[in-house]
């Protein structure tokens, strides 16, 4: 397989004294950023060391595009703090480190003038308040207090040995809700939202078992957009936004779940065409992954059972030092 060439990047740089930075630029320009390398975010695996997803210093972990950005930093450790965190457990962080921006949002409700004719009160419109703000890996930092940090399971080799196959399959398996699924000697893959199903073909069609539950999570999550499940726009013709946008959440979704299956780095593409076609539509539209990330996360959740979780990117330590906001 062909791998990209790393091109010479130069991310845009943000003045922490701006009062105004567009977010969803920032975060677009760090994910073309590691495009120009080479690299492709949401396919990068998500353990450390064998470890955890990367987390914040209370063992929260991140979620949506925030998990993709800090888990391609190249650091051992998936523990994240702040400046003012860093210095709260003791320590701080080493002169001429470089912070890595992650992103905070929430849903805001705010009355319109707009009357609803049922109950004859103002409707509420909802928007997403966008924050971002910068954080540092426990490697950038000196004089820590280990005893308040995440105990972080490092794992062996005889634990990297288990069966990720079956925790593949239990993870398509016990999707609540789920779609039928139809398994053949076919060519194609495939979800038909009309009759919700699934068509991948089987197992022994594929060279490695990996790309079979690849394949699998991508249709999947294309299923959760199913009306009777998380209700998303399954409309979109090949070519248009839409579609583009509906395949790179079911792409983000696919390597999530690989991620947690532990069969990520056998079904990674790193190939230059595939790198510059999403490279292209991710430059033209700067909230493209953000937004799919989102979506992408909440896929994987339900496909997980794992649905109930606060849909904000959060962070306990971070509220408190915004450094910008993009509403």
């Amino acid at each position: 397989m062909k791998k990209a060439t790393p091109k010479k990047s130069r991310p845009r740089k943000y003045s922490r004294s701006s009062k105004t930075v567009d977010v969803y630029q920032m975060i677009t320009d760090q994910i073309i950023s590691k495009l120009d390398e080479g690299v492709i975010p949401w396919r990068k695996g998500w353990k450390v060391t064998g470890a955890a997803a990367p987390m914040n210093a209370d063992g929260k972990l991140y979620r949506g595009v925030n998990r993709m950005i800090l888990s391609c930093a190249g650091y051992e450790s998936p523990v994240w703090l702040t400046y003012k965190k860093a210095q709260a457990l003791g320590g701080h962080v080493r002169k001429g480190e470089t912070s890595t921006s992650i992103i905070f949002w929430k849903w805001i409700e705010k009355k319109t003038d707009e009357i609803d004719e049922l109950t004859g009160e103002r409707k509420i419109k909802k928007f997403a308040m966008l924050r971002y703000f910068n954080v540092f890996n426990v490697a950038q930092c000196e004089g820590l207090d280990e005893s308040k940090l995440p105990k972080i399971e490092t794992g062996d080799d005889e634990y990297q040995d288990h069966e990720p196959i079956e925790i593949a399959e239990a993870l398509a398996a016990g999707m609540p809700n789920a779609p039928e699924v139809r398994t053949g000697h076919q060519d194609r893959a495939y979800y038909r939202p009309s009759s919700d199903y699934v068509s991948v073909p089987s197992l022994d069609c594929f060279d490695l078992a990996e790309e079979y539950y690849s394949t699998l999570f991508h249709e999947l999550a294309h299923a959760t957009g199913h009306q009777s499940r998380l209700g998303r726009d399954l409309s979109g013709l090949f070519g248009d936004h839409s579609y583009s946008k509906e395949e790179l959440v079911a792409e983000m979704t696919a390597a999530f779940l690989c991620g947690t299956a532990g069969i990520e780095d056998k079904t990674i593409d790193n190939s230059a065409a595939y790198i510059d076609s999403w490279r292209k539509k991710i430059s033209e539209d700067k909230e493209l992954v953000i937004k799919a990330a989102a979506l992408a996360q909440k896929a994987a959740d339900y496909i997980v059972g794992a649905q109930g979780q606060d849909e904000s990117e959060d962070d306990s330590e971070s509220v408190s030092e915004p450094v910008a906001v993009a509403a």
